[in-house]
Parts: C-alpha cells; structure tokens; sequence
C-alpha cells in the first residue's frame, strides 16, 4: 500500500509547508528545528531555506519510510484509510512511538475499534495537551474508520 491522496489531503493541511527552517511550537527547547512538509532531520537548523521542490521531494522520501515501517509492524489486514492514518501518526511521532504504542498493540491484536480510540491519547507536546495535535489525531483517527480526507480534516478541526 501506498499514502493515498487522502491521507496526502490530511498531512499537508496538518503539516503546512514553511520554506524557512522553524523550531518545534511545542516544544520546551525548540526541538527539533523543521522545514517543508515537517521534514526533521540533523540537516535541519536555524537559516535553512527550501524551495517547494525540495519541501515536496523531502516529503516522498519521509512518506515512503514511514509507509515502509507501518507495512513492518502492522500485522493484520487493513484498509487504504487506516494505512493512511498509520502513515501519518508515524510522520508525526515517529516509527519507534508507533512501535511501542497501545495502538499498534491493539491492532495487531485485532482489536481495530480500540486503535481507532487510541490516536486520541497522542495529543501531548512535553506533556501539555496541544490544540493542533489533538485536531490532528481526530482526523486520522477518522481516516482510520473509513472517512475521506476532506471529512477527515473536517471533524478534526471541529474537534478542538
């Protein structure tokens, strides 16, 4: 399975693009410095400047590791929405917190309804609950359940 363009809908109105490298909003130390479609990397620092090609060829790359690691860990049948949302939380916290998670724990156990439920305890930045985050979690866990990515993104800002 590949990111369908739903689950592109979602992250790029998540992620926005900004060409002017940006430190992390809700992070206590700034950590980690982003660019492009929320490309982090050690290359990422205070001064860097993109252009759109290299922010939408960052994010092919990014997307085609995190879809890699979900079509690893994910050991039960899924549907092109809940790929999707796999994708995208793994972009957005990182493969090692999906692979440690309640949630992939619940899904691989094929309990499908308990992971859904879960992309909604991942809406902490240094422990405070974030606005943003918590929108975002709502839209992927729509796309989980089968929504569109407009009805996704949608329910998600409505949601905070």
């Amino acid at each position: 399975m590949k990111l369908s363009k739903n689950g592109v809908e979602v992250a790029h109105y998540f992620e926005s693009c900004k060409l002017v490298a940006y430190p992390d909003p809700g992070s206590k130390n700034g950590e980690p410095w982003t660019i492009g479609w929320g490309h982090t990397g050690p290359e990422v620092r205070k001064g860097l400047v993109w252009t759109q090609e290299q922010a939408d060829a960052a994010f092919l790359v990014d997307v085609t590791r995190f879809e890699r690691a979900v079509q690893l860990l994910v050991k039960v049948p899924l549907i092109q929405g809940q790929f999707d949302a796999l994708v995208l939380f793994a972009y957005n916290v990182g493969s090692k917190a999906l692979e440690t998670s309640t949630l992939l724990r619940k899904l691989n156990n094929e309990d499908y309804a308990g992971a859904a439920l879960e992309f909604r305890r991942w809406n902490k930045n240094d422990g405070q609950v974030m606005r943003g985050l918590t929108r975002r979690r709502a839209a992927e866990e729509c796309l989980f359940r089968g929504l569109d990515g407009k009805t996704a993104i949608k329910q998600g800002t409505a949601a905070a």
